[in-house]
């Protein structure tokens, strides 16, 4: 259990305690702190305080911090792929067909579960002892993901994400013969009819942006490289999907044409580098995963189709 002591001074006057406090306490998120001040955590005078509470500029709280609890999925010695370790962040190649978090149907080998097993310094996240999911892949996308060691490392990473301060490029096989390059640019929603599916053809969403060049044409086909602004559930599915150049084996936004064109097992989409402020240095972190083998395989068939 850890304790801390802060006093407010005059330009506090007015400040609500939750923010005044994460000023105070940077390893601790907003939301940590609000989770801490309802556990009845946070007094001052011995009473506890409420997180819209207003400082009067003289106050001498006492923030109880419990030790981390164990977290409820068990750790479990799955296979990982390290790109890249140190005491804040864990970045890695997530192998395609392997599940993020713990879920229906899915109690066992995910990424969480490994990751339990794998990473011995973890100090825990939102007061339980597991790994800070920064942001995600589908089950079937393989490629490069950071992961939080540490709250004050989760809170930094998921500013730089929401303030667009991340490179995220990806490679994808889609079907047909897109223009050399592009910006697809959209609203994001879910689909009107099918809620598994999402759309860029919606009148109110959230705003998706992805930006595409082609590397290689094929036959029926084109590897593209993607670069996203924005990072929408299955952004780059439903935009190429939308364009009518859909993934190859993307069972739930491609075609039979589109299917037909590779024996790849699973959706052709690979995160291939990432970029990001690493969270206690600010120094810019680069981290690329190579293509695997199947969607190698894959790229080769449809090399020898070409050339046919």
């Amino acid at each position: 259990m850890k304790r801390s002591t802060i006093e407010s001074s005059p330009a506090d006057r007015g400040v609500r305690v939750d923010r005044l406090l994460a000023q105070r306490l940077p390893h601790l998120s907003r939301s940590r702190l609000q989770q801490l001040i309802a556990e009845g955590l946070v007094t001052h005078g011995g009473a506890p305080v409420k997180a819209s509470a207003r400082s009067d500029g003289t106050e001498r709280f006492e923030v109880v911090e419990p030790l981390p609890t164990p977290a409820v999925p068990t750790a479990e010695a799955l296979p990982l792929t390290v790109l890249h370790e140190d005491r804040d962040v864990l970045v890695l190649d997530k192998a395609a067909g392997m599940v993020v978090h713990p879920g229906a149907g899915h109690q066992g080998g995910t990424l969480v579960n490994a990751l339990l097993h794998h990473v011995a310094d973890l100090q825990g996240v939102g007061g339980e002892l597991r790994p800070g999911i920064v942001h995600r892949l589908d089950k079937d996308t393989s490629g490069v993901m950071v992961i939080a060691k540490n709250e004050q490392a989760l809170a930094t990473l998921q500013r730089a994400f929401a303030a667009r301060d991340v490179e995220k490029i990806y490679l994808a096989l889609v079907a047909g013969q897109p223009a050399d390059e592009g910006t697809f640019k959209t609203l994001h929603g879910r689909h009107p009819v099918d809620r598994k599916r999402f759309s860029g053809r919606v009148k109110v969403g959230k705003p998706a942006v992805t930006h595409w060049v082609v590397r290689e044409r094929l036959e029926g086909a084109s590897l593209v490289e993607v670069s996203l602004e924005t990072g929408r559930t299955h952004q780059i599915r439903v935009h190429f999907a939308e364009a009518g150049h859909p993934l190859l084996s993307d069972a739930l936004y491609g075609t039979r044409s589109s299917s037909k064109l590779t024996q790849a097992p699973r959706l052709a989409l690979h995160a291939h580098r990432l970029a990001f402020p690493h969270p206690r240095t600010g120094e810019r972190v680069t981290v690329t995963a190579p293509l695997p083998a199947d969607l190698k395989v894959a790229l080769v068939k449809l090399r020898k189709r070409r050339v046919r």
